[in-house]
């Protein structure tokens, strides 16, 4: 039995926990945020059940998609192998199928046409949201901010410099709301030394890198930031824990576990120039373990160096789940 977006329906656990009980069927009941996963039912089903989290489609999938629908390559820079220029769109639209299938024209659309449909049903319906205008402010400052580091005090200080009545206790509680209906993901930093959370500084990325573009205007945009939120999404759909790390006055973006194994990730769109290189190499040879150190850009050159591994972003997304 498949039951679709069950959340809307009052109740429905003492349901689901009476098909379970009288039929000797698999259920699989789908929602489009956490109030799927509530105490009621782990409270029916404790030891009964598995939860699974559904992302946008990886990279992977994404190529396997664009196949099967026999789309040509919109993209087509000619000094771009087809696979990059496939890249590109991706990184552009993400990896979510309607936006994906759609034509060129329509994506855009599409992307903010879900992004309301977020908005007004997963928020705004859900936790009878009243100044949907804040919601909105502090959700286009996350946006723009995407893979920086943001705590809930800077939200309070930048909305405060435009005259808003606001306190610091609903930024968390939209925050929160954000996390559950699963439009951002958040990153917590830790000492790469003393191995200790540092609190109250976070990063924060989105669950689809497609709402990035539809939501900033170009000069807004930051390819850096869109290639570290899809990597960290990548990682986040193979299970390793990811934290942020610092070590001294330097900043890793990520660092990765599982299986008590452990990497630490630096993410660039390219690393040709010099300086951009030894900026973004340097927090790693801080580092004096021997655990796995990668550098990942867009470039085609490959520039490892002392130890640390230079992987091209298309290289990684293929070879994720064996980095560590």
């Amino acid at each position: 039995m498949i039951i679709d977006e069950i959340q809307n329906i009052s109740e429905w656990e003492k349901s689901i926990n009476g098909y379970y009980k009288a039929y000797n069927i698999d259920i699989y009941i789908t929602g489009s945020n956490s109030k799927l996963l509530s105490k009621e039912l782990a409270t029916l089903l404790t030891g009964r059940y598995t939860k699974i989290k559904m992302y946008p489609f990886s990279f992977k999938e994404f190529l396997d998609y664009k196949k099967e629908l026999k789309h040509e390559i919109l993209f087509k820079n000619k000094l771009k192998t087809d696979i990059e220029n496939l890249f590109d769109e991706y990184l552009e639209y993400g990896g979510l199928p309607l936006a994906i299938s759609a034509d060129i024209k329509d994506k855009q659309a599409i992307l903010q046409d879900l992004y309301s449909s977020i908005f007004l049903h997963d928020i705004i319906e859900r936790y009878q949201i009243r100044n949907i205008g804040l919601l909105n402010r502090i959700t286009k400052y996350l946006i723009e901010n995407t893979g920086n580091l943001i705590s809930a005090n800077s939200i309070y200080k930048h909305l405060k410099q435009e005259k808003l009545s606001i306190t610091p206790n609903t930024i968390y509680n939209y925050l929160e709301y954000l996390e559950k209906s699963y439009f951002i993901s958040k990153v917590t930093r830790e000492d790469a030394i003393g191995l200790k959370e540092i609190n109250n500084s976070e990063k924060y990325y989105l669950i689809d890198s497609g709402f990035y573009k539809s939501n900033l205007e170009e000069k807004q945009q930051k390819k850096g930031k869109l290639l570290e939120n899809i990597v960290y999404l990548e990682l986040l759909r193979l299970n390793y824990k990811i934290t942020i790390g610092r070590i001294k006055d330097y900043e890793i973006d990520f660092i990765i576990r599982k299986n008590n194994k452990k990497a630490y990730i630096q993410v660039s769109y390219e690393i040709k120039n010099d300086e951009t290189r030894k900026r973004e190499i340097r927090p790693l040879l801080k580092l004096k373990d021997n655990y796995p150190k990668y550098i990942i850009t867009t470039d085609r050159e490959d520039y490892s160096q002392d130890g640390i591994i230079n992987m091209n972003v298309i290289e990684f997304l293929k070879e994720s789940e064996n980095i560590i």
